[in-house]
């Protein structure tokens, strides 16, 4: 996702995961985890409805084979970096979406309960603007519990 001008002059637009897995941490320890859950779900549907909007997906629909590799381009290594999406695949009413390295998931133990809160509700946001529909977002496996 290029962007002609960055929001700091020194630092540049990006910061730290370990910056952000703070704000995770004291968010949940602030309201708890299910409200900080719903939090930051809608956080990140805000982020991805922005991303889908500047990225001109709006309304493609999931088979349009660019929503893929731009998506890759502006929240991949070339872009924001919060996470890999490797594939997006609709059966039905179901859209599964495969991401991998998320930033909620970074430098988490093997096991762990951690939700990726934020980056599902970017990929959510995405994917309402994408559809024109609202959906609802739910995090079927972790590669920290085993999954693939």
């Amino acid at each position: 996702m290029s962007n002609t001008s960055q929001i700091r002059n020194e630092l540049g637009d990006f910061s730290s995961i370990v910056c952000f897995k703070a704000v995770v941490v004291g968010t949940e320890e602030a309201l708890g985890e299910k409200a900080a859950a719903i939090a930051l779900i809608s956080a990140g549907r805000n982020r991805g409805k922005q991303v889908a909007e500047q990225l001109g997906l709006a309304g493609k629909g999931i088979a349009s084979a660019e929503i893929v590799p731009q998506l890759q381009a502006a929240l991949g290594k070339d872009g924001t970096r919060l996470c890999i999406i490797d594939k997006i695949v609709e059966s039905g009413e179901t859209i599964s979406v495969y991401c991998r390295e998320t930033i909620c998931s970074a430098g988490e133990p093997q096991g762990s309960p951690r939700k990726l809160t934020f980056t599902l509700g970017a990929v959510q946001g995405v994917l309402e603007k994408v559809t024109g529909k609202r959906l609802r977002g739910k995090q079927t496996e972790s590669v920290l519990r085993g999954g693939s």
